[in-house]
């Protein structure tokens, strides 16, 4: 009689076929999580491809047809679009550079040099991290102007040579994982921490720092309201301030809007699926030790 009522559910008691049914419900959430996100750039593509008559018509068109390949070049001349691009690889390289020789720095004098109050001012600088930009933006221009900054890129590249605290707090992470042992070697072969920061825990950070450099390119060549508040003049304008030129007239064309900024997101797209490796690695190996 017991043997009758569990048979119904023998398929459960297979491992492997509860292995396959677990491993197809995740595949399935996933999927359906990446249409999801997908969702919009498959919107924004379609739009950019479209002509006016169909950008407005309804039910909404999703293939276009025929297909307005010319909304592409229309759109880069209606803004100096090299301008621009120099402008933004200004202000987005050269912050990944200040980032990551920074806030590894910073982050070995934290995880690897005993000095006193040390876990202090790491508490100190993690609880920076609670203060929003909002609150610090004021004071922030006000001395920036005090350093005749304003309308210039220094106020894009300079601050990210001094460290960020979740930058900090991310290598920090990952350089304790690395073992002591290694730097107590070169210690006695002589080495300076400057020497075993430079040979030792770099090359073996470079996951970590990856992961610096993909967060650090992606805010800086996403960031709108920096260049908004400190670039007046065009000719210091980037892709993200150039978008607006496309807001400011009467009638939005949508479909160079969409094609535009389609060529702007190019960039970061290209950028995080080659670092995707690192990156992934970098964050997964973070905090193996508190």
């Amino acid at each position: 009689m017991q043997a009758h009522r569990a048979q119904p559910f023998w398929w459960w008691q297979s491992r492997k076929l509860r292995s396959y049914l677990s491993r197809g419900t995740v595949f399935t959430v996933l999927l359906l999580g990446s249409v999801l996100f997908l969702f919009p750039l498959v919107w924004m593509l379609s739009t950019s491809l479209k002509t006016n008559e169909q950008v407005y018509r309804v039910p909404t068109v999703w293939i276009p047809n025929p297909i307005a390949w010319e909304n592409y070049p229309r759109a880069l001349s209606r803004m100096p679009f090299l301008l621009f691009l120099r402008n933004s690889c200004i202000t987005s390289f050269i912050p990944v550079i200040g980032a990551v020789l920074s806030a590894s720095m910073v982050a070995y004098a934290f995880a690897r040099v005993p000095w006193p109050g040390r876990n202090f001012w790491f508490m100190v600088l993690i609880a920076t991290m609670m203060l929003p930009g909002q609150v610090t933006m004021i004071p922030v221009y006000v001395l920036y102007s005090k350093l005749k900054w304003i309308n210039t890129f220094l106020p894009l590249t300079v601050p990210w040579f001094f460290g960020g605290a979740f930058y900090v707090f991310l290598l920090r992470q990952f350089f304790l994982g690395i073992p002591q042992e290694l730097s107590d070697a070169a210690f006695i072969d002589g080495c300076s921490h400057l020497g075993i920061w430079w040979r030792i825990i770099i090359p073996l950070a470079k996951p970590a720092l990856a992961t610096v450099a993909v967060f650090t390119f992606l805010f800086t060549w996403n960031d709108f309201l920096g260049p908004l508040l400190y670039l007046r003049e065009e000719r210091l304008y980037t892709l993200q301030v150039g978008l607006q030129y496309f807001r400011l007239q009467h009638q939005v064309n949508w479909q160079e809007l969409m094609a535009a900024s389609l060529v702007v997101l190019m960039p970061t797209l290209v950028i995080f699926f080659l670092g995707q490796r690192y990156f992934v690695q970098g964050i997964t190996l973070t905090g193996l030790k508190g």
